[in-house]
């Protein structure tokens, strides 16, 4: 008897996302398994994202919304689509962008990697990827800020602030979400900082990330460059005790 087929969890944060959610929505539908569902986090959009969403799930079992009564940050909401996700056996979970900067064509190719590793990274860094519609300044600031984590950690992750992203169940279990505090940039470096550190396998493979054609981008260089700062704490403050280490 063949094994059941894994079942994977695509969390999505929102605020204020209505013109972009439903299509999106239905893009991811359409190209993922039926094992495949979607947990839209939204921070109590004023623009009524969280119940159009509420009512494609109506009719949609593979949509879920977490609401939240404010907006709280990036970090916070992945935190919680993981828990959501963990608390209901869910074998892995990622992260994509409500805007279609993350192209849903890339699901399969994500959920494919993560048949064999443990976490997997959508890289606009490595052959193959890059980015579209992004002026000179925001393209070294995003690369130059991988890199700069890249050197600062020690770690060989190209795209370590690209939020494209997906986990096996155990590596989120394992790299204590409650104490994640960073937002942002700076949660996907001290994400993937930790996995990378418990010796969990991983691989990138490339995407080309497109900036948003609908609303108004929510990161600004002030997000980067506090995010930039943080990556000193990363290093020297301790990630795993020795508990998690035994």
């Amino acid at each position: 008897m063949s094994a059941p087929e894994r079942r994977s969890l695509i969390v999505i944060p929102t605020y204020n996302e209505i013109d972009n959610i439903e299509p999106l929505l239905a893009a991811v539908m359409q190209i993922t398994p039926p094992s495949t569902e979607v947990l839209v986090v939204d921070d109590g959009s004023p623009d009524g994202t969280g119940q159009l969403v509420d009512s494609l799930a109506l009719s949609q079992p593979r949509i879920h919304c977490l609401h939240r009564a404010r907006k709280m940050g990036l970090g916070t909401a992945y935190v919680a689509g993981f828990r959501w996700g963990l608390e209901q056996a869910f074998d892995s979970l990622i992260e994509m962008d409500a805007d279609f900067s993350h192209d849903p064509k890339y699901l399969p190719t994500m959920l494919q990697l993560l048949e064999s590793h443990d976490f997997v990274m959508g890289s606009r860094y490595v052959p193959g990827g890059g980015t579209v519609n992004w002026g000179l300044g925001r393209k070294i600031l995003s690369r130059g800020g991988s890199l700069y984590s890249r050197l600062i950690l020690g770690a060989n992750i190209r795209d370590f602030t690209g939020g494209f992203n997906g986990w096996r169940r155990k590596v989120l279990e394992s790299v204590d979400l409650g104490s994640l505090r960073s937002d942002g940039y700076s949660f996907q470096i001290e994400l993937k900082y930790r996995a990378f550190r418990r010796g969990f396998r991983f691989v990138e493979f490339p995407i080309v990330f497109e900036d948003r054609k609908v609303g108004k981008s929510k990161m600004n260089r002030r997000i980067v460059i506090e995010a930039l700062g943080r990556v000193w704490t990363f290093r020297f403050r301790p990630v795993l005790d020795r508990k998690s280490l035994s």
